[in-house]
């Protein structure tokens, strides 16, 4: 008379399953996601950014050679690469403020109509006045 081991499956030998790898009466477990978190997007953030300006040091170091530069009667020297940055951290600057006056508007609108929905909420029902129970001054109505 033969006998198996308890659990039903084969007994150990070469033919057995991988730790890795469902077989007979093995369990799959569940994988884990591990989600994101704000310093992990703070940690990508701070990575590309510090790519960026590597690039952007790069780009300054190459173009070192000095142009004049004229605006609004005022004149100077620059490199070039620092007047191309300049230019385009001001044009940035020409989207970025009227772009934010508009995105705080429209939170205050939000804000407005927030507090003036619930204000107009129904207000739920008071409980059933009882005949029979005595009112605030002792008598009953």
């Amino acid at each position: 008379m033969t006998s198996q081991p308890p659990g039903g499956g084969q007994p150990s030998g070469g033919n057995a399953a991988a730790p890795g790898e469902p077989g007979q009466g093995s369990v799959i477990l569940p994988t884990h996601r591990i989600k994101r978190t704000r310093t992990g997007g703070a940690w990508v953030t701070a990575a590309l950014f510090a790519l960026i300006l590597l690039l952007l040091l790069i780009f300054i170091l190459e173009n070192g050679q000095r142009v004049a530069i004229s605006y609004l009667g005022a004149h100077g020297h620059l490199p070039l690469g620092v007047a191309l940055l300049l230019a385009a951290v001001i044009g940035i600057l020409l989207v970025v403020i009227p772009g934010t006056g508009r995105i705080l508007q429209l939170r205050m609108v939000a804000r407005r109509h927030r507090r003036l929905d619930a204000q107009r909420a129904p207000v739920p029902p008071a409980p059933p006045n009882d005949a029979s129970s005595p009112g605030p001054n002792g008598d009953s109505r």
